[in-house]
This record gives structure tokens, sequence and C-alpha cells, in this order.
């Protein structure tokens, strides 16, 4: 509990006052089963051995095993599975002897229902003494007081919620602890009734086991003894635990911290080993000086009442952002001193320690109000009334604020601050000086692995969420403030930085996955189209990655995974140059940077070449001036690797194509070599003159490269497309010139007039073959719509300060100006059938997109046509 409300409000004076409060507060209940068991001994051997020896032995007995069940291991952090089997046996075992007892005293002294019906018919104020304090007494206030109880309590927080394993537990434990407490209370009025019949002489308090004894039946009053030393025991047990807990946390190590170079761990151990023996020993003392003075019930409503003033702080923790710690502390002290006033003193003054006169209830004339509803009225009173005015008229601390922040359910804000930390090995650096190598390493380790964080994690908002990790797990340790304390010192943040877009997306979606259950309504609406939304753009066969204001990745959905190889998980929040290459270096030039399109971006991945398309827009912020910097960017990225290699595939079909065409002309081409071969080795059988024969085979040698040059011409022609070699500068003259020696090699291009005027300094940096493909493919359109003797200009001029601009002009019949849109289409053709294919203009118009250019086509019916192309430098 105290734990609760330092890490709320921040203040390790409160977790004193609540400690001191809590402590003070229970050793009343505390004694009340160390007096439960020792009369209870007595009572069974009618002994008349001192209490006081019966009760120190069993509070050593308790000493030895709250010890070995709560702090036998090094570390209090983990759960004791075995403390929590034993409370629930010792539940089962205290259920199993209440109802085996107060069936005996149904069927045992009663003799059964009806015979027990008879005597309440004879005795009727039996049944008027049991419906009385409904009527009369106290029942709302020991409604409220049990309520309070149930889960402030010591044993109770501890058990519910400091043991708990799973929260979810709790949903069972909100009808199962109702229903254990109903079955346990049903032996109550037979047990009460029979106590009366049999006019046993004990107390009421003891009638669990005088009534089997008054009956001649002391193996079932042992029985009862069992379950009621057990319930006493683990009562005892947990408390001192909690206890412990925190006295060494808000008392203790405040006042005492351990020097770094002494095992903490072992400190820390010991430590509570030793408030746990002072905590049970104190509810021992507490028991002697007030052997004879109260009941059962009494001490236990003391307790109650002590606790129950927590209530207003608790209701503040929940549901209240603007309470703070000088209200509380205000509240707390304000109840606390009416609660010691109206029960506590006059405990004392009962047991001679003190002599006052003083008496709050009648001073303030309510002496015919029963005792503990002026209490617990009064006290709760003055401590609300305290906490909420005063948390009114002063002001919360920052944090306050975020404490607040993370306390209320409401709260859908991220964390502020960033961690001034790069690494987690950096953080065992830093928290050394506080906490030891040793224990600076262990804390660090294992707050990553219940994150499941990388050791080489760098991404702030991780590192931020660390850091929370390391001062939660020091909370168990030290406790809430001084692990804040020590966390705050050495991991220090920057508040004033914001947290970024991609940091809130992610406690978005953390905060709406957990609450998913929970929405209703237009809430449950919402959260399906935003569901419905990002399944969407998680499925798209395109890469999708949004980037936030601090170029950190917000969305990176599967097409990116499968596209990259690189997870989503380590990616989100992360910065996008931090990605692996090489993602890191192309998508941050390109976020950077101006263009909003790259059609052909090759990358090497895994090896192999890709070839993908990027495209950008800007994500405007609905809440900002449209001209407001910072907006978010989405990033499209298009894998075109398998169309790419279609493209290569009919680049090459073109090309063999473009051969077939040829094929005549090269045969003319190569047969005027051969038949000269022929002519020379004829003559050279006969000739006898070295000079000639000399002479002859130079011939031979010089038309065997000619043969030599056009094969060679049409064999790199053919296969350029298989391998694409790596761009390089290269003459646009010479290019053009190949291109029109590979088109005279055919019938038709051997009657046109070729010119080609580009100067020879041009020059333009690309794949030379893919260039050559270009000027075959519009030389030998210019062929076909031309006759023999025509004229085909190529020229070339700059374009501005970084273009060229290269024209194929022709005489030809020229493109009606219905079709000219369509000449770039694939399969289109102004031809007869069987004479083109139609991929020839698209294909060209592909490798000059691929080199940054553009192509435009100028005709006209019957006066020719001029393409141009246009290439950046």
């Amino acid at each position: 509990v105290a734990d609760l409300f330092t890490f709320r409000f921040r203040s390790q004076f409160a977790g004193f006052l609540v400690t001191l409060f809590m402590l003070v507060g229970t050793l009343p209940y505390i004694a009340l089963q160390i007096r439960a068991v020792t009369e209870s001994v007595r009572i069974l051997t009618g002994s008349a051995e001192s209490p006081a020896t019966l009760a120190l032995g069993f509070c050593l007995t308790l000493i030895l095993f709250s010890i070995l069940f709560g702090a036998r291991h090094i570390s209090p952090r983990e759960k004791h599975e075995g403390l929590v089997v034993a409370i629930a046996f010792e539940s089962l075992i205290k259920l199993l002897a209440m109802l085996t007892v107060g069936g005996f005293a149904v069927f045992g002294v009663f003799g059964g229902f009806g015979d027990m019906q008879d005597w309440l018919t004879r005795h009727p104020q039996a049944m008027e003494a049991l419906y009385r304090p409904v009527r009369e007494g106290p029942w709302g206030t020991l409604l409220l007081l049990s309520f309070a109880a149930a889960f402030l309590l010591p044993r109770q927080f501890h058990m519910t919620f400091t043991e708990n394993i799973d929260p979810r537990t709790l949903s069972y434990a909100s009808w199962a602890f109702p229903l254990f407490l109903l079955l346990l209370n049903l032996a109550i009025p037979p047990l009460l009734w029979a106590g009366t019949h049999l006019q046993v002489a004990t107390s009421a308090d003891y009638y669990t086991v005088g009534v089997p004894l008054g009956s001649g039946s002391p193996a079932l009053a042992i029985l009862a003894y069992v379950g009621g030393i057990s319930s006493a025991s683990a009562m005892v047990i947990v408390t001192s635990l909690a206890l412990a807990a925190m006295c060494l946390n808000h008392m203790l190590l405040p006042a005492s911290y351990p020097d770094p170079q002494v095992d903490v761990y072992r400190w820390v151990l010991w430590a509570r080993r030793m408030i746990i023996g002072i905590v049970i020993m104190a509810g021992f003392f507490f028991f002697i000086a007030l052997e004879q003075n109260q009941g059962l019930v009494q001490l236990g409503l003391i307790s109650f009442v002590a606790v129950a003033q927590f209530l207003p702080g608790v209701v503040g923790v929940l549901f209240w952002r603007g309470a703070n710690r000088t209200g509380f502390i205000a509240g707390l002290l304000g109840g606390a001193g009416v609660w010691f006033a109206t029960l506590m003193l006059p405990l004392f003054e009962a047991a001679g320690f003190v002599q006052t006169e003083f008496n709050l209830q009648t001073y303030l004339g309510a002496g015919n109000i029963d005792k503990w509803g002026f209490a617990t009225f009064w006290s709760l009173s003055v401590n609300a009334f305290l906490f909420g005015a005063v948390s009114l008229f002063t002001r919360q601390s920052e944090e306050e604020r975020e404490a607040a922040a993370i306390c209320v359910r409401e709260s859908v804000a991220p964390p502020a601050g960033e961690v001034g930390i790069r690494s987690p090995e950096q953080a065992i650096e830093l928290l050394t000086a506080s906490l030891g190598g040793s224990a600076a390493r262990r804390e660090v380790d294992q707050a990553r692995n219940d994150l499941g964080m990388a050791a080489d994690e760098g991404r702030p908002a991780e590192l931020r969420r660390l850091r929370d990790r390391i001062e939660r797990n020091l909370s168990g340790l030290l406790g809430p403030q001084l692990a804040h304390v020590i966390v705050d010192a050495r991991l220090s943040l920057n508040r004033e930085s914001r947290s970024a877009l991609a940091d809130s997306v992610r406690f978005m979606e953390d905060r709406l996955e957990r609450s998913r259950t929970r929405l209703r309504g237009l809430a449950a609406e919402l959260d399906a189209l935003r569901r419905y939304h990002r399944q969407v753009l998680q499925d798209l066969p395109i890469g999708v990655c949004a980037v936030s204001p601090e170029i950190k990745v917000v969305l990176w959905n599967q097409a990116m995974v499968e596209l990259s190889g690189v997870e989503a998980s380590p990616v989100i929040g992360g910065a996008l140059g931090a990605l692996s290459a090489p993602w890191d270096t192309v998508l941050a030039e390109f976020v950077a940077g101006d263009r909003r399109h790259i059609p052909r971006q090759v990358l090497v991945v895994n090896g192999h070449e890709r070839w993908f398309s990027l495209h950008k827009a800007a994500i405007e912020d609905p809440a900002q001036a449209p001209d407001a910097a910072g907006s978010g960017l989405v990033v499209l990225v298009e894998d075109l690797t398998e169309i790419r290699v279609l493209e290569d595939e009919l680049i090459h079909s073109e090309r063999l194509a473009s051969i077939g065409r040829l094929a005549a002309g090269v045969a003319h081409e190569i047969g005027n070599p051969l038949t000269g071969i022929a002519s020379l080795a004829q003559n050279l059988r006969g000739e006898e003159d070295p000079s000639l024969m000399q002479e002859g085979v130079e011939q031979i040698l010089e038309q065997s490269r000619r043969i030599s040059e056009i094969v060679q011409s049409l064999l790199s022609f053919s296969r350029a497309g298989a391998s694409e070699a790596e761009r390089r500068p290269v003459s646009l003259k010479d290019v053009v010139d190949e291109a029109i020696r590979l088109v005279t090699l055919s019938h038709s291009g051997k009657q046109m007039d070729f010119r080609n005027q580009c100067p020879l300094e041009f020059r333009i940096t690309g794949h030379e073959a893919r260039l050559i493909q270009v000027f075959v493919n519009l030389l030998s359109n210019a062929v076909d719509a031309s006759g023999p003797g025509d004229t085909v200009r190529v020229s070339a001029c700059h374009e501005g300060a970084e273009g060229i601009r290269v024209d194929v002009e022709d005489s030809g019949t020229g493109i009606p100006p219905d079709l000219q849109e369509r000449v770039f289409e694939p399969f289109f053709t102004t031809k007869q059938p069987g004479e083109g294919t139609g991929l020839g203009m698209p294909l060209a118009y592909n490798i000059v997109r691929d080199h940054r250019g553009h192509m435009v086509v100028h005709s006209e019916s019957g006066r020719g046509t001029r393409v141009s192309v246009h290439f950046q430098l």
C-alpha cells in the first residue's frame, strides 16, 4: 500500500507516513491473532501457564516460518508460490473446521435443524439478539470497514496484488472470495446458539473450541483449534512480510542506503529478515500490554478503522488526477489523529498506560452514538475534507502530474521525455555508481529479458521503456521512491523533448490492443474501423513505409518485410537511417530529397539485382495549418523485377526480329565478300609472281575482316539484352553510327541516305547496347516509312544546361494525328499484318525512360515524322 501512494504522490514522506500508520494500526490485529491462539490453548488444556510464555513460543515459531516462506531467497521480486499454496491450504482447513464444528452444533448439540428450530421457538431472545445489530447496531459502519479491510489490510493487499501472477484471476476472486466468506460464516449462528444452549464457560469469541469441549468431543475441538491456529499463523506471516517490505523500502533504506561496494541483494535480504522479527515481536509486546483489556472483535475493528483511512487516498489515486501529496498527507494525518483520539487513547487508558479525562466523543456531545460509527465517520470525514481542500488549494509537481496520468485509467498520452542513454550497456555503467557493478548489470539484464529487448537496442522509445522497467523492478527491491530517485539521477530524462509521432502511435496501438474488450459503442466502432484500415495497409501487395516528422518509422507493412527481409518489430519507432543496407541509404536519401518518384531504382538485395519503383507523398496533420512544417511521409515501394525481366525478354525478342528483317541484306552483304574471296583464291592458284600473290592474300584478309565485322555486330546486337553492362559515358555519334551500320545491312536500308549530324563531343551516360537498340528501332521505322533514295537525318543539340535533344527525321508518309498518341502502346503498329510486332517504339520508350529521358513524336501525314529523344546529362 505504501508503494502505491509513494509512486502516485512521488513523496518519500508519504510512504514513511503510510508505513508508520499501517504498522501502528495493524499491531492490534496481530495481537488479536496471538491472543486467539494462546487463549485457545489454555481452554483446550485447562492449563494455568502464563499466556506470555505460550505467546512468545508462538511468535518465535512464526518468525522462523515467515523467513522460510517469504525471506529465504535473495530477490524479493519473485513470487512466493509456496506461500500462496500454503495460504490456500490453510483457508481450506479453516473452512473445513468451521463447517464441521457448525454441523456438529446443529446435529450434535441440537439433534438436527428441526430441534434447533424448536429451541429457537422456545428462546425468542436468541433470534432477537441475532437481529438486533442489524436494526440498532453500526451495520453500515461494519460493512464499510469490512469493504476497506478486504483489500487494504497488509495481508489482503499482499495476497491480492503482490503475489498475484495473473491479473485475470481478480475476476475469479471477485466472486470466489465473497462465497468463501459466506460459507465460513454459515457456522456462526448455530455455534452461537449451541454455546448459549450448553452455557459454555468461555466467552463467545472461543465458542468454536468451547462447544465441542462442552459436548465431550475433544477431537473436534482439536480440529477447530488447528483451523484457528492455521488461520492466525497465515495472517501473521503474510502481514509481517508485507509490513517488512514497507518498513524496508520507506524507513530503513531511505535512512541507511548500503554502500555500492556491498552486495545490495544480501543486505536487503538480511534487513527483511530482521524487520520481520521486529514486526512480530512488536505485536507480541502489544499483546502483553493489552492482554486483559479488549476482546478479539474490538481489536480487529481498531485495525479496520485504521486501514479505512487510506480509502480517500485510493479514490484519489484511481479517479482524481488533481490530488497531490500535500492534500494526501494532510488528510491522513487528520484521520489518524481522530482515530487515535477515539480508539487508541481509550484503549491505552483502559490498560493503565495513560490517565486523561478527555473523551472526544463525549466532548462533541455524541455519547449516545456507537463508538465505531462515531470513530469511522469523523476520522474519514476529517481525512476526506483535508485531502480534498488542501489538494484544491495547492499545486502538483510535474512528477505528480506524470504519475497521475499513469494511474488514471483515462490517460492516453505516452510518457514524456527522452532518456539520455544510447544503449543498455551505458545504462549499466551509469547505475553502477548507485547499485554496484554486479547489481546494475543484473537489473538491466533482467529488465531487458522482461521486455524481450536485444543487448544492442538503440531506439529512444525502447530505451525509455527499458528505463521505466528498471525503475519498476527496482521498486520491488528498494521501494518506488528510492528507485525513482536512483533512476532519475542516473538515467535522467530530457522532459522538454516531446514524444515522437512513432512513439505515440506505438503507445496508442498497445493501449488499444489491451483495451479492446472494454470498448463499447462509438469507441468500439472506431476501433474496428481503425483495425480494418490498418489491415488494408498491412495486406497491400506494395510495400508501405510511413515516416514521422522525426524521420522515424511509423508503419512497415508485410510487403516491406518480404521485399527487404527486415522484420517490422525492430524497425517500428527506429530511425529510417538505422535500417540495414541498402535500404538505409536509399530510403533516407529519397525521403530527404526533392524527387517524389524514382521510376526504376536498382538495388542489390541478397546478392541479386532487383528493380524498384519508389513514390512518396506528404501526410498532412489536420490539426495543423496547411503550410505548417513537420508533416510525415508515406513511401511506396513497388517491386518491378519481374516486369524488368519481362521487358528484357521482349527487347531481346524484338532484337531477334530485327535481325530476321535484316537477314536478306546480311546474306547479300556477306555474299559479295565471299564471291571476291573465291575469285582471288582461284587467281592465286596459277599466280607465280610473289608480289601479286601477296597482294591477293591481303585482299582476301580484308574481305574476311569485313565478314567478321558484320557477323560480330549481329552477335553483339542479338546478345545485348542477356546481360546488362554498367552505365558509362558513351559517344552519341558512335552510337548512331553503329545503329546506321546495322540498319544498312537490310535490303531497304541500303537504299536510304543516312546522315549522322550529331557533334562528336556529345556524350551521354548509359548502356551502349540499349541506346543502339533505341536508334535501330527509330531508324528502322524511318526506313519503313520512306521510299528508296530518301534521306534519314539524325541531329543533336543542347537543350538547356543539363540536357541533349536528338532528332530522328524522315520524309516519309507520316502518322495520322488520331494515331500519334498510341505509338508508344505495346503491340500497336501502323504497318501491315506480319510486317511489325508493335514492340519497337514501346521498348525504345522504356529504355529512354530508364535513362531518365523521354520521347516526343512530331508528324504530319505525307510530310514525314520527327522523333525527338530528350536525355539528361
